[in-house]
């Protein structure tokens, strides 16, 4: 064993660093905390890997460019990407080197901007000056082709310190950003087992490099770096002088770039493998002309499924393509632009307070530009609120349209509104839908202009489904039992009296209430929403939780949007009990709360949603509507519902929320806080009159809890409660999913 000493001076070593026993994606950055740091002091470094990609170099870029002005070198073992076509061939007689020439060739993958490409000219000038060689393995049987999937690494300094890692991390951006990946480190200074260990991990890389190792086959292909260097080489580098602009992704997608440096060119993400479904999806929508409708439970990948319907049109029509996105919130657009730069796309976002100032010149000229057909300028995409969707400057950009155009409409459902439904424009030949609950409660004009405009369904994919096939979590649900106090009930009794007077004949001579009763009904339903007795009850059944994170708190019942504004506004009904409910939470239980609503702009909700993640300063969110469509925060575990909400779109979406995958995650729960008139056994003394007017709230609450019910881990233990409610109210007679027993008046809500 050694220690190496040296003396100080400008140089340091990587004895200097703080060098961890491991490190783990989820809890530290990989690339700043362990490549970034050891790189700037290595001089060689050692990869074998399961699969490498140049975008690894966006990843490490800070710490590559000293680490190549050190003069140092890169050794890198890899296995190719081998299809089954490719495995049945080689076992079929035909050449193996020729096979795996093919498949090493199709993983080289086109610049997607200017930056990448400066970043992949490097890569190859790297390989040209033999500073970064690589060598390609398989596993070595007769009775069978396996892949080479060794993951380790060795680092040494001027000084000839070592640095040995080993585990679950590839040379990718996927492994370094997004995985969940761990590493497990050794310094070879340190102690003996270190040493040894470090000593190891080089004899195998040697014997791997050299092709000693009886398990695997290693070669050289000169051909492929040959191809290398004719596609990304684009002029000869001076290493001293690398730009680290090209390396700095702070910028990357922050403007749109005007030069001819970069194209438009939608395209799957070489991480993202789109799952079989959605594929299907797509194809279907390709079938019906490339219109239609994505019905998909929340949390599925309705935004991927969409995205990925942009880059098949694209191909389809030679990248002459107009796309225009409409969402119904701005932290849903921002949460778009996420997405769609993942798929080689720069959108013009437009809103009232969009980064990009200049977002109306951006679509003025792009429209220009594609109408006149200027060369890297024939596709564009414009995404945008429902609201500034709705303004005359958009409408009057969008009918100057002149080529092909696809209108895409997130969260469609809301497009069945009398001011919006009007604005689905035949100037798009193409369409896409996307919603979870398209389906308009309690408006069947809304819902039939949808269908009319969009088409029918390319794909249902039920949440049942998505959590039989694992791509959303099982849940428990927990309905809890609140009454109403008697002065509530009696304005409960008293509303209900004067709704039923607000019967009028529709056009098609069904029975629905006028506009005073469709206002007398929303005061009834902010009464349950707002019912006092369910503080309580959460205070009681969230105190088991209070040293827990990940909570979310769902409060108030209804808001209302207004169309020309780019945001909800919020009843003070609402406020009262989401300030009450703050209140227990973080002054009586102490514990780590915040609000999430619409008063929160962009910065502030990115803040608490990160925070929220994390755990450690905020335990619980409290929100109103501005959860239910759009927002993105997986890491819930246990959701709190006082809204007592009748609409199925709403209650849907809002167990999806809860549904999302997260690491650690294993199922989420959901309490439902059940609001009825009286307790059940005060409920046998009741007129028939009365009974009758009751019946209402029973049969909204009992509708969502059966819903919630059927598709719960612990469905029968949730099933007792509520057959409690229907045996009380004698409602056994009653097909409960459909409710066909109720008058119209009973269905009105």
């Amino acid at each position: 064993m050694h220690y190496w000493s040296y003396e100080v001076g400008d140089y340091m070593s990587f004895q200097d660093l703080d060098v961890k026993k491991e490190y783990r994606s989820k809890l530290v950055s990989i690339s700043n905390e362990f490549y970034t740091p050891i790189l700037k002091e290595a001089i060689t470094y050692d990869r074998a890997v399961g699969f490498f990609s140049s975008t690894a170099l966006i990843m490490i870029a800070n710490g590559l460019i000293p680490f190549i002005n050190n003069g140092g070198n890169i050794r890198l073992i890899a296995s190719p990407r081998l299809s089954d076509e490719d495995i049945t061939a080689i076992k079929a007689g035909y050449a193996k080197r020729g096979v795996v020439v093919q498949a090493l060739l199709r993983s080289l993958y086109d610049a997607a901007d200017f930056k990448e490409s400066q970043r992949l000219n490097l890569l190859a000038n790297l390989i040209a000056d033999k500073r970064l060689d690589i060598k390609i393995a398989l596993v070595n049987s007769e009775s069978k082709m396996g892949m080479y999937h060794e993951k380790m690494g060795v680092f040494e300094d001027k000084f000839g310190n070592k640095i040995a890692f080993t585990g679950s991390m590839n040379e990718s951006l996927t492994a370094m950003d997004i995985n969940y990946e761990s590493i497990d480190v050794y310094c070879d200074w340190k102690n003996q087992d270190n040493w040894e260990r470090v000593q190891n991990k080089i004899k195998a890389f040697e014997a791997i490099w050299n092709n000693e190792d009886s398990s695997v086959e290693t070669m050289d292909f000169p051909e492929v770096k040959e191809k290398i260097l004719n596609k990304y080489k684009k002029e000869e580098i001076c290493y001293e002088e690398i730009k680290q602009h090209y390396f700095d992704e702070s910028d990357k997608f922050e403007e749109i770039n005007n030069t001819d440096d970069y194209v438009n060119i939608p395209r799957i993400p070489y991480n993202v493998r789109l799952h079989d479904y959605q594929i299907k999806a797509i194809e279907n929508w390709k079938i019906n002309k490339y219109t239609g409708i994505f019905d998909m439970a929340t949390g599925t990948g309705k935004t991927y499924t969409g995205l990925g319907a942009v880059v098949a049109l694209s191909e389809y029509v030679h990248n002459q393509l107009a796309v225009i996105i409409a969402c119904p919130y701005q932290h849903l657009v921002e949460q778009w632009v996420e997405d769609i730069k993942k798929f080689n796309i720069k959108p013009i976002i437009g809103y009232s307070n969009s980064r990009q100032k200049n977002w109306k010149s951006l679509l003025e000229n792009a429209v220009r530009d594609q109408k006149l057909k200027v060369k890297k300028r024939e596709f564009f995409c414009f995404i945008t609120t429902n609201a500034t969707y709705s303004t005359e400057f958009v409408q009057n950009q969008i009918n100057k349209i002149r080529g092909s155009a696809l209108l895409i409409i997130d969260e469609a459902h809301n497009f069945g509104a009398e001011s919006l439904r009007n604005l689905l424009n035949n100037k798009f030949q193409y369409r896409l839908a996307l919603s979870a609950t398209l389906d308009r409660h309690c408006d069947e004009e809304g819902t039939a202009s949808l269908y009319n405009y969009f088409g029918t369904k390319c794909i249902e994919y039920t949440l049942e489904q998505a959590i039989e096939e694992g791509k959303l979590t099982k849940y428990k649900y927990y309905p809890v039992i609140v009454t109403l106090e008697d002065e509530e009930r009696e304005r409960y009794d008293a509303l209900t009296i004067q709704i039923q007077k607000c019967f009028i004949k529709n056009k098609k001579g069904k029975f629905a209430l006028n506009e005073k009763g469709k206002r007398l009904a929303l005061t009834r339903a902010r009464l349950v929403a707002g019912a006092v007795n369910k503080l309580a009850a959460l205070e009681r059944e969230i105190s088991p939780y209070i040293h827990d994170k990940h909570i979310l708190v769902y409060c108030g019942a209804t808001t209302i949007t207004d169309f020309n504004q780019d945001y909800t506004i919020i009843e003070e009904e609402e406020l009262r009990q989401i300030d009450a409910v703050t209140s227990i939470l973080g002054n009586k239980l102490n514990m780590k709360v915040s609000q999430f609503t619409s008063n929160e702009d962009i910065e502030e909700r990115v803040i608490l949603k990160n925070e929220f993640s994390k755990g450690d300063n905020l335990q619980a969110l409290i929100a109103i509507k501005c959860l239910d469509e759009g927002v993105n925060i997986p890491k819930i575990k246990v959701a709190f519902i006082l809204a007592s909400t009748t609409n199925p779109k709403e209650y849907i979406q809002r167990r999806g929320r809860v549904l999302r995958l997260a690491e650690g995650k294993d199922y989420a729960e959901i309490y439902d806080f059940i609001t009825l008139p009286r307790k059940l056994e005060k409920v046998p003394s009741l007129t028939e009159e009365r009974m009758k007017r009751e019946l209402t709230l029973v049969k909204n609450e009992l509708s969502r809890a059966k819903e919630f019910a059927r598709l719960a881990m612990n469905g029968s233990q949730a099933n007792i409660i509520i057959d409690d409610i229907i045996e009380a109210y004698d409602l056994q007679k009653y097909d409960i999913e459909n409710w066909e027993g109720f008058s119209d008046e009973y269905k009105s809500e």
